[in-house]
């Protein structure tokens, strides 16, 4: 993986999926994603979990939630930047604002921080930000 710039901004963070995700193209579903370490640097590996077709199950909420907390325990202070890719173009859809509800949701009950949420289709990366998705600020 080739380096990533700091995250300081929403600008920034957009920038580093886009240069993540490209050449843009996805023949199925996935999550993906990247901690961020408390001064903003980006860890150099992402994590894919693929095949997330339809939208998430509500009762794995506390499992995601867990395994977040076990990664800031062995190493506290990260945020963590989720993407969902999907093939096809478009605004965000029902499953793509349930996936990004869900890491929102996964993140507070872990206690993380998460950062806004993105989605990449064949055409663009997009931000799909608390109130995009219907559920406002948190803090």
């Amino acid at each position: 993986m080739t380096s990533l710039p700091p995250v300081h901004t929403q600008s920034d963070l957009l920038a580093v999926w886009r240069q993540l995700m490209e050449p843009l193209g996805f023949g199925g579903s996935s999550v993906w994603m990247l901690r961020i370490q408390p001064d903003r640097a980006v860890v150099p590996q992402v994590v894919e979990i693929a095949e997330v077709e339809g939208p998430p199950e509500p009762d794995l909420t506390e499992s995601f939630a867990e395994v977040l907390r076990l990664l800031d325990q062995d190493d506290p202070g990260h945020a963590y930047a989720f993407l969902r890719s999907r093939p096809g173009t478009g605004t965000a859809d029902h499953t793509d604002r349930a996936w990004a509800a869900f890491l929102y949701d996964a993140g507070r009950v872990a206690g993380v921080g998460v950062e806004v949420v993105h989605l990449a289709t064949d055409a663009d990366v997009v931000p799909l930000p608390l109130d995009e998705i219907g559920l406002g600020r948190t803090a």
